[in-house]
């Protein structure tokens, strides 16, 4: 017998992304790990319920060693919610899904002649209406592209506890980042007031990306991926008005006059 699906309660699909940090071994795996455990131990609670993406592609590893990776990682309490770069062959039953596609959020293509389709829903990148053309004028109409949003601006202090998340560009708090609070950025991260909590910025991959603060008592900062801990700053820099910038791979710190 053949069932007519004719019920009204139907299931709904949405499309929705977020963002997640991506873990990048390198060889020798015992070694990335004693360093991964050492940032969790003097940042606690770093990757207490957040989404990783485990990415393999620069590791010449097999399926044995990437289950025995996985296995490390769930030990760590560290949830791996996809693998990218890994050949289907290494994955299977009860091991993360496969991962692909994946870019930037504040990334953005626009095509040298844009086209505007009907009944389509801007993502990251929004078509303005276009703008009527001087009358006296024979020149057509061309739609106008714009890139979304490149900055947030929050007006109040950032309490411990509280995390602001912000991949599509520049962070602005006009107060302090209390300690166990964090601010990540995909562009550079500006405070006007102490910093004492948790900060990255660029994090999508923008080595250009800066920190600025009034006050610097962090507890960890991070640029593009780069990070370094409160015990590794200079302590000439505690609770001085700081800038932050990556050179060579290297957080780079200089005081604000």
């Amino acid at each position: 017998m053949t069932k007519v699906l004719t019920d009204a309660r139907s299931i709904r699909i949405k499309g929705r992304s977020f963002l997640a940090v991506v873990l990048s071994p390198d060889m020798p795996l015992d070694h990335w790990l004693a360093r991964l455990d050492d940032l969790a131990a003097r940042s606690a609670g770093f990757f207490l319920d957040r989404p990783v993406v485990l990415d393999v592609s620069d590791l010449q590893i097999d399926k044995v060693v990437l289950k025995e990776l996985l296995e490390q990682l769930a030990e760590r309490n560290v949830r791996i919610m996809g693998v990218e770069g890994a050949r289907p062959s290494m994955l299977g039953p009860g091991m993360p899904p496969a991962m692909k596609g994946g870019k930037a959020a504040s990334d953005f293509e626009v095509p040298e002649k844009p086209v505007v389709e009907p009944e389509a829903e801007a993502t990251e990148v929004e078509a303005s209406e276009a703008e009527v053309g001087d009358a006296r004028s024979n020149l057509p109409v061309v739609a106008e592209v714009r890139p979304v949003t490149q900055s947030l601006v929050i007006s109040e202090p950032v309490r411990s506890g509280q995390s602001v998340m912000f991949p599509e560009g520049d962070v602005t708090i006009v107060g302090s980042v209390s300690s166990g609070a964090e601010v990540i950025a995909g562009g550079s991260v500006h405070i006007y007031g102490a910093l004492r909590g948790r900060v990255m910025a660029g994090s999508l991959g923008n080595a250009s990306a800066r920190i600025f603060c009034r006050k610097l008592e962090a507890e960890l900062v991070a640029i593009d991926g780069i990070y370094k801990m409160a015990e590794d700053m200079d302590p000439e820099l505690r609770g001085q008005a700081v800038q932050l910038w990556l050179e060579n791979d290297v957080i780079m710190a200089e005081t604000l006059n």
